[in-house]
């Protein structure tokens, strides 16, 4: 038997079908909790541009996979480094061979639009961070013609003033900010005393949750072994940048990644050499005091550190040994390690979803690709997530991501 439906009962199947389909598209955006952004170094061809690959994170199953359109070019050459704004509508990529810091502004689908782009004012930038008012990038050599490839010296660290979005343009990323003291703009990472004139390499940046301080971790290169240090600076109102009382600090022989917590109480920096990582507490005026029991045993060639902003746990991302170890943080800043667990080849940096803070993954540089895992919440264990991991474009070298449709100052991992 054949049925027949009338003209409004058929309008009224299509406006359920359709009821259904947004649905179903609705629950598939609310089970979206964030987007990872992916910078990847090499792309077809010698001068060719990175590519930035934009995962979405599933809240229940916390499984990775590319946004439509994904993988979105760089827009210059052997991205290093990325960061996103406070409110999570800025992506900075810093781009190592073209000196520069592109602005993508991010849309609520994760896609990238590129907006501007700056020159850093330093040789080679290599690491980024951002505060509510500021974007710091490190450079690996002081300008030219102090410094070059061919005769270098010490690196330098430039500030970035952000100007407020308005309902028409988004946040600002202007001229770095003019340093006095060498009527530049940047502040040069060096040693005084007899060891004024050694070279000094800059691995990573970081920049407290206050935005009252920024530390740069750097080596001493001109010494055998080498000599590891942590540069602090305070944060004037203009950006203006200046030396903390006794910086730089000591910091193991080739510190490789730092992170603080979310109190900005507590810093943490991997010693890439010693397998290790060095606690400090951060004092009212900024000064670093090492932890009780610091360093903290690692694996081999650490290379990535963050710290959960909800829990007390901090990961470490392990080069060499391709792992992650998991810590648990005492109310004092002390790490006590609960165990390590394999990621893909290489991992170099290491992040947190900041919608939860309940997923983890590190981006490998050897099997481009990205593991994911969920993080007990009352343990700090991690458990894989499905279908980790994930493949990524060529050379993994940095991510970064947002909550998606949240607000709050996503995770920076290198």
């Amino acid at each position: 038997m054949r049925m027949k439906f009338s003209r409004s009962s058929q309008l009224l199947l299509v406006a359920a079908a359709s009821l259904v389909a947004a649905s179903l598209i609705t629950a598939c955006e609310t089970l979206t909790v964030d987007f990872v952004f992916v910078a990847s170094t090499k792309a077809a061809g010698a001068n060719s541009y990175g590519e930035i690959d934009v995962f979405e994170i599933n809240s229940e199953s916390g499984r990775m996979r590319q946004i439509p359109t994904s993988p979105f070019p760089s827009e210059g050459r052997n991205p290093v480094a990325e960061a996103v704004s406070a409110d999570d509508q800025n992506l900075f990529v810093v781009n190592h061979d073209d000196n520069t810091i592109v602005q993508f502004i991010i849309g609520n689908d994760g896609k990238l639009y590129p907006y501007n782009t700056v020159n850093t004012p330093g040789i080679f930038p290599l690491a980024i961070a951002a505060s509510k008012s500021n974007v710091f990038v490190v450079d690996t050599y002081q300008p030219l013609p102090l410094c070059s490839p061919a005769d270098p010296c010490s690196g330098s660290i430039a500030v970035y003033q952000l100007t407020a979005a308005t309902s028409s343009a988004p946040i600002g990323l202007g001229t770095a900010v003019n340093n006095p003291a060498v009527n530049a703009q940047f502040w040069p990472l060096t040693l005084t005393g007899a060891n004024a004139s050694h070279v000094v390499v800059p691995t990573a940046v970081n920049v407290l949750a206050s935005g009252a301080y920024v530390y740069v971790i750097a080596y001493d290169s001109s010494v055998t072994p080498s000599a590891g240090y942590v540069f602090a600076f305070s944060v004037g109102s203009g950006g203006a940048l200046t030396a903390v009382p006794g910086s730089p600090f000591a910091a193991g022989v080739k510190p490789s990644a730092i992170a603080s917590d979310a109190k900005s109480a507590y810093l943490y920096v991997t010693d890439s050499v010693r397998g290790n990582v060095l606690g400090y507490s951060v004092g009212s005026a900024g000064a670093l005091t090492a932890l009780s029991g610091s360093p903290y045993p690692a694996g081999n060639d650490p290379t990535g550190v963050v710290v959960d902003p909800s829990y007390a746990y901090a990961y470490v991302a392990n080069s060499t040994d391709a792992t992650v170890t998991a810590y648990s943080m005492s109310s004092t800043g002390v790490l006590t390690r609960i165990k390590s667990y394999a990621t893909g080849l290489q991992p170099v940096a290491i992040g947190i979803d900041p919608s939860t803070n309940h997923f983890l993954f590190t981006v490998n540089f050897l099997d481009n690709t990205v593991s994911d895992f969920e993080l007990s919440t009352t343990a700090g264990t991690l458990l894989d997530a499905q279908f980790s991991p994930y493949v990524t474009n060529d050379q993994p070298v940095a991510a970064a991501a947002i909550p998606h449709n949240g607000t709050g100052g996503g995770v920076q991992s290198k």
